[in-house]
């Protein structure tokens, strides 16, 4: 490959490789993240205790995901490129790349909403029963609200868990950054396009986690000054406890 300038390397190879990139990102993590909290809700609904327990259930959607994240992505991706055939018409270019990201990037999603949600207290939960509220309510109203703050840590973890996953998916046909580090940096044996894309990973991977360490430390401090606002106002008489007045607080607006 001939020496090219800079400006060439930006306008023809890095910045449509950015363009793929975000696509795959964005639209894999809007996936992944509504099938993972679908998947996560049954698994913390079914657990032995759980709200809805179902053993059945829950074992066949708990070796689900362990069997799909011991895959590693490469073969998975390769493996089910009949499926992604099928669905898309082809098994080249980002949006073919959907399929296997997000079969890849799911059970990892869903894994994090479940310990998420499991981190919060049983007895906000117990508390919150004892109010009549409804499964939907318990979930949405007490169970989301407090695991807020881990679930954005979490879900900045799995974005960056994705852009991994999409340079890896670039090696074979799903363009974007990884596939042009390899095809115009290293089979090339042109440095400048390889290191320039590898600073660039580098840099969003820090923009990434920034913006959400951001996110995280604002939601907590306002989780945080709302949960004092509201223990000073409790009435002990009204509620019984601070407690339970927490879980009225929780559930006013369901």
């Amino acid at each position: 490959m001939r020496d090219i300038s800079w400006s060439e390397i930006f306008d023809r190879i890095i910045i449509p490789s950015i363009a793929n990139t975000l696509e795959m990102l964005f639209f894999c993590f809007i996936f992944s993240s509504i099938l993972g909290f679908t998947v996560a809700v049954a698994l913390y609904m079914t657990q032995p205790g759980g709200l809805r327990e179902n053993k059945a259930i829950y074992s066949i959607l708990n070796g689900g995901i362990s069997i799909l994240r011991s895959f590693p992505f490469m073969i998975l991706m390769v493996s089910i490129i009949p499926i992604t055939r099928v669905i898309t018409g082809s098994s080249i270019g980002w949006v073919s790349a959907l399929i296997p990201l997000t079969f890849a990037s799911t059970p990892f999603m869903a894994r994090m909403i479940e310990n998420s949600i499991k981190e919060v207290n049983p007895a906000l939960v117990d508390a919150a029963k004892s109010f009549g509220a409804s499964d939907w309510q318990i979930i949405f109203g007490v169970v989301l609200a407090e695991a807020l703050p881990s679930l954005i840590t979490g879900s900045i973890l799995s974005i960056i868990h994705v852009l991994n996953l999409t340079t890896v998916a670039g090696a074979i046909g799903a363009g974007g950054l990884g596939a042009s580090a390899l095809q115009y940096g290293y089979q090339s044996n042109n440095d400048k396009v390889m290191y320039s894309i590898i600073v660039i990973l580098i840099c969003m991977v820090i923009l990434i986690q920034y913006t959400g360490d951001r996110i995280y430390k604002k939601l907590k401090n306002k989780c945080v000054m709302e949960e004092e606002d509201e223990q000073k106002n409790c009435s002990i008489d009204r509620c019984g406890s601070h407690g339970f007045c927490y879980i009225h607080w929780r559930l006013r607006d369901e």
